[in-house]
């Protein structure tokens, strides 16, 4: 093949596809397999983002939104454990006590200074059980980590070699040894992955709602878009307030729609009072 014109190509970068993307790509190709159902939402926040304000005058301490937002979903899901359920075989499910909630943290990739980050999933463990001060420290904790290119996870319980050689398999290979057999058994899933995968889709600047559907392989995916001042009504008057876009996505193979709905009006309920927040928790 005669090569390109300059005049038409122009300049360009050349870099190799980063094998840490790999695994991400089969995460996507398996959770387009699950029967997941969306459910778009909108939550008032106005209450909670007064709260977290407050809270940072008071202390001097800023509490990220993102970490309220998973001690919002991982109390709601405590409160109905059968939304994280995670199917075993073909007659039994495992229902977990604890809130295992997967999120994506920005790694700085070499030296920190160099400007080059990459997402990586965290697994928050026992977010229910901890309070949002906690998830924040652990979520701040987690991101000033330092990494090494090739990396695709902030865990300890595989060498890195072993996943890198993963990521170089043919992807027939990795469902053979690696997908397939996770799915035949929860209890190994929920300690590489969690219960809950949790991701924040609204770009910084962003200017009004907006919503996700993601894709993923967890009983529960839950996608936080951008907020957005809308008119609202608070003692039959109609005011400005805040609110956020959520996508719930839920495996319609083990839950159906009426403790969907349940858990829905849970965490709008939650979020709505600022749950966690009242006593700087």
């Amino acid at each position: 093949m005669p090569p390109h014109p300059s005049n038409l190509i122009g300049n360009y970068e050349q870099r190799r596809f980063p094998e840490c993307r790999e695994p991400t790509i089969d995460t996507l190709i398996w959770g387009s397999k699950r029967h997941h159902v969306p459910i778009l939402i909108e939550v008032d926040v106005t209450t909670a983002r007064a709260l977290l304000r407050a809270a940072k005058l008071q202390t001097g301490q800023k509490i990220s939104f993102t970490s309220w937002i998973v001690k919002c979903v991982a109390q709601a899901v405590s409160e109905y454990k059968s939304i994280h359920a995670i199917r075993h075989g073909r007659r039994r499910l495992i229902i977990f006590d604890d809130v295992d909630i997967s999120i994506i943290v920005e790694r700085a990739v070499g030296e920190a200074d160099a400007g080059e980050t990459l997402p990586m999933p965290y697994i928050i463990r026992q977010a229910n059980e901890k309070t949002v001060a906690m998830i924040h420290a652990e979520i701040r904790a987690a991101q000033q980590q330092t990494i090494t290119p090739g990396d695709v996870q902030i865990s300890p319980t595989q060498a890195n070699w072993m996943i890198k050689l993963f990521s170089r398999f043919p992807r027939f290979v990795r469902d053979l040894i690696f997908w397939q057999p996770l799915f035949r058994d929860p209890f190994q899933m929920k300690q590489l992955m969690g219960t809950v995968a949790l991701t924040v889709l609204a770009a910084g600047g962003q200017v009004g709602m907006s919503w996700g559907i993601p894709i993923g392989i967890h009983p529960l995916v839950v996608a936080v878009g951008a907020i957005a001042q809308k008119p609202g009504v608070v003692d039959n008057q109609i005011v400005v307030r805040e609110f956020v876009g959520i996508t719930l996505l839920f495996d319609h193979d083990v839950i159906d729609g009426a403790p969907v709905a349940r858990f829905t009006r849970r965490l709008q309920q939650l979020m709505a009072n600022g749950f966690g927040l009242q006593a700087n928790g």
